[in-house]
């Protein structure tokens, strides 16, 4: 370590997209000394405009983000370092956060707001696509394609409950690329919905709006597409410090209880980390939980008790 800051502050919050921001808000509004440390890598970032959360529908996210981080500096208790948090390890009084430069820093609770890391297929062009015409979430993109016609690249069978989903959107057809194959039961749930189903493997995605290459010649154009990406928790601090974690059906995240917290005392994550699916608004939900949570532990738990039933 070259170095340490010297400040104990209250919390650490790993993490200032959405759910770190809300809840540094409520522990700063606490008039409590909070460090906010973001690598500035919201997982929104490639989406032109933000839908369903309230108030706020079809702005860009890094608007709504811009401005939640300009009130949140009003306040004098709130440090915000631009940088990664390396390492994370318990202390006799709470805990300290490495940063890059091998600096040290201490608080007396940690908040774990990281978010995560979609892995893609690997199909040509759908990366380059993400966000803005390939999608995860019907109710954040969907409207926007004025019920054109949609198309489901499927991962694996978990893909039916996108392609049952996306009629209520437009026209939809289950391309299922070699992903899985539909049972008879899945298949009569499809025909049901009127959902299509191409067999053909996918070669490539081109154009915005999307046009698919597949593999018999064939081009296939869709307003949209929408994927089912695995995930994973964009840093390994929960990991180093033994929170537990839950595996889902496309990624693994963080343990939390009703409160946000962790399974290590002291230690508490929201957002898009320490639940299977995600939005702009459930993160904000639950990033006001895991502030006010955070706030009611420093108050009515003792230091010492917390961190001796570690």
């Amino acid at each position: 370590m070259n170095g340490n800051d010297t400040t104990t502050y209250d919390a650490i919050i790993v993490g200032g997209s959405y759910a770190g921001l809300a809840a540094a808000l409520q522990l700063a509004r606490a008039r409590r000394r909070v460090l906010v440390m973001d690598e500035g890598l919201r997982r929104n970032r490639f989406a032109s405009h933000s839908h369903g959360f309230l108030g706020q529908d079809g702005r860009p996210p890094g608007d709504i983000a811009a401005e939640a981080h300009a009130q949140l500096m009003r306040y004098p208790t709130v440090t915000w370092m631009t940088g990664r948090a390396e390492k994370a390890a318990r202390t006799s009084r709470g805990f300290e956060i490495t940063d890059s430069d091998g600096i040290g820093h201490r608080a007396r609770r940690l908040l774990i707001a990281v978010g995560v890391v979609d892995e893609l297929p690997a199909i040509p062009g759908l990366a380059e696509r993400w966000g803005r015409s390939v999608f995860h979430c019907p109710y954040c993109h969907g409207y926007e394609l004025m019920q054109g016609r949609i198309g489901v690249v499927a991962v694996s069978g978990h893909s039916m409950h996108h392609a049952l989903m996306l009629p209520d959107w437009g026209s939809t057809t289950l391309l299922l690329n070699g992903a899985f194959e539909p049972d008879a039961d899945q298949s009569a749930h499809l025909a049901q919905r009127g959902v299509a189903v191409e067999t053909a493997l996918i070669s490539g995605i081109d154009s915005d709006p999307p046009e698919v290459a597949l593999a018999d010649g064939r081009r296939v154009p869709f307003a949209g597409l929408f994927v089912l990406p695995r995930s994973r928790v964009a840093s390994p601090l929960a990991a180093q410090l033994g929170c537990a974690s839950e595996d889902g059906p496309l990624g693994t995240h963080i343990r939390v209880d009703a409160m946000q917290e962790a399974s290590v005392p002291g230690v508490f994550a929201c957002g898009d980390a320490a639940r299977a699916a995600g939005s702009v608004a459930l993160a904000v939900g639950a990033g006001t939980m895991a502030g006010t949570a955070l706030h009611r532990s420093l108050l009515f738990c003792e230091d010492d008790a917390l961190f001796a039933r570690a």
